[in-house]
């Protein structure tokens, strides 16, 4: 069995691409959207499920170890009256719980990113559904629409002037970022007594690492912040943040 060469590549009964009767692929079905869509939701759903299971853990972890080095520390402190054992001591083992809490706070910085990747995404998605079926629209408790006000809604915040603020120093990375603002100032004061210095200035030593751990992380927290907005712009704002764009 021979083929021309005109009709070679193409497959044994179909027609060549542009040739007289030639009907393109049908674009998919109603149902064949809402299935790929509610795909995808349920992937983001297990997605942001186990991005919160890792920021628990994460914060659990760093909280054990800083409770078991208190514990290692009071029990050297009693032992050596808080001499320069303590003192050394201290000195050693608080830089590595230091080093594990910016590590938890990098990471759950990452995690929070991951999260509103995922909530910006199912609000997206609930837009889609919307489109295929507007009259649902009233029995939506969480957001269409992508944008800040949205994602507040979908992430249960009040989208208000005082209540993000009170949010956000209460979540779990401003927990660990002060933690580590003490433990941070801790070293410093333990540094400056180490090294012979009077009250006043272990004091003021012990303030300044709070406040140099503090600017730096806030610093870091607002940069990566300010990225996630870039990244993430809406296309299904609120249709009054749409006309002040």
């Amino acid at each position: 069995m021979s083929f021309d060469s005109d009709t070679a590549g193409t497959a044994i009964g179909a027609e060549p691409a542009g040739a007289p009767g030639h009907v393109p692929a049908a674009s998919p079905s109603a149902s064949l959207r809402l299935q790929i869509l509610a795909t995808e939701h349920w992937s983001l759903l297990a997605s942001r499920s186990l991005a919160w299971n890792e920021s628990f853990s994460r914060a659990a972890m760093f909280l054990s170890t800083l409770s078991g080095a208190i514990v290692a520390l009071a029990l050297v402190a009693q032992a050596s009256a808080f001499g320069d054992t303590f003192t050394l001591f201290a000195l050693v083992i608080l830089p590595i719980v230091l080093f594990i809490g910016l590590a938890t706070f990098i990471r759950l910085g990452a995690t929070n990113y991951h999260e509103l990747m995922c909530v910006t995404g199912m609000n997206r998605i609930r837009a889609a559904y919307l489109e295929l079926a507007p009259d649902l629209e009233r029995y939506f408790v969480t957001s269409a629409h992508d944008d800040p006000r949205g994602v507040s809604i979908s992430m249960a915040v009040p989208y208000t002037s005082a209540m993000p603020l009170v949010h956000l120093l209460a979540a779990a990375p401003t927990v660990i970022l002060v933690l580590n603002c003490v433990i941070l100032g801790a070293i410093a004061g333990l540094a400056a007594l180490r090294s012979g210095a009077t009250a006043p200035v272990i004091l003021a030593a012990g303030a300044v690492g709070f406040v140099i751990g503090l600017v730096a992380q806030g610093l870091s927290a607002r940069r990566g912040i300010a990225g996630a907005r870039g990244r993430l712009r809406p296309l299904f704002p609120h249709p009054t943040d749409a006309n002040n764009r």
